[in-house]
């Protein structure tokens, strides 16, 4: 889907796939990155692109980062939707877009969008002139027209080829407060300009998946919008990329937290390890910008790591720079066993042998005069490992809970994956 900002593309793709996935807003410029969704239409399976506003004749860094995806998008699809405002004359925008997409080896379908009824569609018929064939009539708003306008995509689309196997692969979620270097990782990752760079925060607005190949094994990367601290409503675009940047996470097995090690950990920082915590995802801290911090200031962040994320003190911690690629090449083995940790089972034999021997020389602490007392326990699953604790006599203490995690990490290799317990009191006869 190309087209200028503003015509509505977001929101053709969101009717097209089904879901509110693809930012909206009503100011111009809120797609930037291109985004990939899996969408169906008369029993063919295809990847719809959304790109950002093209802008022709725009000379920013950031509207010629935007310019250079929706290119990028165009020259690696096989049918090339033009969205145009179908209410309005063509601007020099859409005839720069045109000029482009006559050249382009892939069939152009036009689409005149903002047409809600058949008085507007009528208006449709001047766009012959732009040369591209039928203009489709659609509302991509109410969904009318859309239909016709995929019939035209699947038959303009090749024969069907083997689709690869991507869905099984490990998705790593790459989060932090806005501008601590998270694109500037997944392009490193997947080894090309695959997303937008800039010095301002919160260019990247929708979560951009990608796939990565990092030491001969496959992942799905995906790079999130920053974080920042209570997002409003009113924020448009923004507070709509921060939820979307929470919901990569809560799909994530692994999230690549990273801080910029120029500022150390401040609170922000902190407050993206809980979400990552309470998201029961697996987690690796990377410090980034190391090479370009001082001596003291290493020192600094180095003593400040245990007390800022005492909570995710398991998370193993790599210091790199996504910029030059320094280090970047140790992380393949350290996902590999925060991976391995994650789906790592302790047998009921040995699980309940070592909680007997750790009880026995430090007991559950009593509350209210009663001192509880665990009978039994199971591992009940993974991704994240769970433990599920049958105890009489009372509750266990959050504090001794901790007891028993750090006792389980300290016996078995759970590096880099949380650990859920649940307590089950049973009640009495």
């Amino acid at each position: 889907m190309v087209g200028r900002p503003n015509v509505g593309k977001s929101t053709l793709v969101n009717r097209v796939i089904g879901a509110r996935s693809a930012v909206v807003d009503e100011l111009s410029g809120a797609t930037r990155d291109r985004r990939e969704f899996e969408a169906d239409w008369a029993g063919r399976d295809f990847i719809v692109v959304d790109t950002g506003g093209w802008e022709a004749g725009s000379d920013g860094d950031l509207s010629r980062a935007v310019r250079e995806q929706a290119e990028g998008a165009v020259s690696g699809a096989d049918v090339v939707v033009l969205v145009v405002d179908g209410l309005t004359e063509p601007t020099d925008d859409d005839m720069g877009v045109v000029s482009i997409l006559r050249s382009a080896d892939a069939p152009v379908v036009l689409a005149a969008n903002k047409l809600d009824n058949t008085a507007a569609e009528r208006g449709a018929d001047r766009l012959w002139g732009l040369g591209l064939g039928e203009p489709h009539a659609v509302s991509a708003y109410h969904g009318r027209g859309v239909g016709d306008l995929l019939d035209a995509v699947v038959n303009a689309l090749p024969e069907r080829g083997e689709a690869p196997e991507t869905g099984g692969a490990p998705r790593l979620a790459i989060v932090g407060r806005p501008n601590v270097g998270k694109s500037t990782l997944l392009n490193r990752l997947v080894g090309e300009r695959r997303v937008i760079v800039s010095e301002a925060a919160g260019t990247t607005r929708d979560p951009i998946d990608a796939t990565a190949m990092i030491d001969g094994v496959e992942y799905r990367v995906v790079d999130t919008a920053g974080i920042r601290r209570k997002p409003r409503v009113d924020e448009g675009a923004d507070y709509y990329a921060v939820l979307r940047a929470r919901e990569a996470l809560a799909g994530a097995d692994v999230a690549l937290l990273m801080v910029d090690a120029c500022q150390g950990v401040v609170h922000q920082d902190q407050k993206i390890a809980a979400e990552i915590v309470d998201a029961g995802v697996s987690a690796v801290v990377l410090l980034n910008k190391w090479d370009a911090v001082d001596e003291e200031l290493m020192e600094k962040t180095e003593r400040s790591l245990p007390d800022r994320f005492g909570f995710l003190s398991w998370a193993p911690v790599l210091r790199i720079s996504a910029e030059t690629g320094a280090r970047v090449g140790k992380l393949g083995p350290v996902v590999e066993a925060v991976l391995e940790a994650r789906g790592r089972r302790v047998s009921t034999g040995r699980l309940n042998r070592d909680i007997r021997r750790w009880t026995l020389a430090h007991p559950p602490p009593a509350k209210s005069g009663r001192r509880p007392t665990i009978q039994y326990a199971v591992q009940a699953g993974t991704s994240p490992p769970t433990f599920v604790l049958f105890t009489s006599g009372g509750e266990l203490a959050d504090s001794y809970l901790r007891f028993l995690e750090n006792r389980l990490r300290e016996s078995h290799d759970f590096v880099g994956a949380p650990l859920r317990f649940v307590a089950r009191t049973r009640p009495k006869r």
